[in-house]
């Protein structure tokens, strides 16, 4: 009888654990996961504002007060630069790598003067950069990722209606792009 319990206690321990496995494996097989929706969006190394209707790839902006915008990127041959000036209420910039692993986070209370400015690079470009620092980059927030790529969500407040063109021209004059010396 004990051997029986015993048997059936391991399998059910054993299926939870395979069921928990399936479920957290299914974005990478699927094709489905945040970064394929993104690479799905348009060309890498720009914004790409959401619209308030889902996509072709499902991604949608369905935040009543927030508007989204989100660039892929490769830092395999050249760190990448994110830049954005304005004056919104809030921004908040988070980037993720290929596995969708938030590797950074800022708003513009944690910026250098209220502006994005921020660089991102492996750990070799970032010793490279900051062995002889280019005078662009002398604001700049430099962070290191180990994926060669991802994906950045820049996202922006627009309280009221009276704030919608403001935030709109932030987001589409704000970049993302390969940084050169």
């Amino acid at each position: 009888m004990r051997s029986v319990l015993f048997a059936i206690l391991v399998g059910l321990v054993g299926a939870a654990l395979l069921h928990i496995v399936i479920v957290l494996a299914l974005p990478q097989f699927t094709g489905r996961d945040a970064y394929t929706r993104v690479l799905g969006l348009l060309e890498m190394d720009s914004f790409f504002s959401l619209t308030a209707q889902p996509g072709a790839t499902g991604l949608d902006n369905s935040d009543p007060y927030l508007r989204t915008a989100v660039c892929s990127f490769s830092i395999a041959d050249t760190p990448a630069r994110f830049i954005a000036r304005g004056a919104v209420p809030f921004w908040s910039l988070s980037v993720f790598d290929s596995s969708s692993n938030e590797v950074f986070s800022m708003n513009d209370q944690t910026a250098v003067n209220g502006n994005l400015d921020l660089v991102v690079a492996t750990p070799i470009q970032l010793v490279d950069l900051r062995k002889s620092p280019p005078e662009a980059l002398a604001q700049s927030i430099m962070i290191e990722m180990k994926d060669a790529e991802g994906y950045a969500v820049l996202r922006a407040l627009a309280p009221l209606r009276s704030f919608e063109e403001q935030v709109r021209n932030f987001l589409s004059e704000s970049s993302c792009e390969p940084f050169r010396r």
